[in-house]
């Protein structure tokens, strides 16, 4: 689990995430348990409007979404990889849902993870395992908390 970098930034909104050594800590044994080797993972906070652009430009889809996930690597390489977040879906699912956004910005961080490792959210079957990988790591996270 060494040698992993992950780093948060943020491009047009002001959000910080907290707790980074633990996140980092806890996304590093997400790729552990799955057997997928990471070199570089970069998650970006942004707005809607951010997001939407690179979903037009790179994805050719005209829609909001709360993230993206673009892995660089060729087969047999360590993972780079980006995951966009957009923090104003992050506050409007969070709403939606009746949760704290922390809760949701923690979802998504370890759906774009689970993007890097390979899992993909197209079909039902695909949806099912992707949640139920979400809720595995989520409880491996609250434990690290407590």
């Amino acid at each position: 689990m060494t040698g992993v970098r992950i780093n948060f930034f943020s491009e047009e909104v002001s959000y910080t995430l907290k707790h980074k050594r633990l996140i980092r800590t806890w996304l590093s044994r997400l790729f552990f348990e799955e057997g997928v080797q990471v070199d570089t993972i970069n998650y970006i906070f942004c707005s809607d409007h951010y997001l939407y652009a690179i979903n037009v430009q790179y994805l050719q889809h005209e829609t909001l979404t709360d993230t993206i996930t673009f892995s660089y690597n060729s087969d047999n390489e360590d993972v780079i990889g980006d995951v966009y977040i957009s923090y104003d879906r992050v506050k409007e699912n969070a709403r939606e849902l009746r949760i704290a956004a922390i809760d949701e910005v923690h979802r998504l961080l370890v759906h774009g993870a689970l993007h890097l490792c390979g899992y993909n959210d197209k079909t039902d079957e695909e949806k099912m395992i992707m949640t139920q990988k979400e809720d595995h790591y989520l409880l491996l996270f609250s434990a690290l908390v407590q």
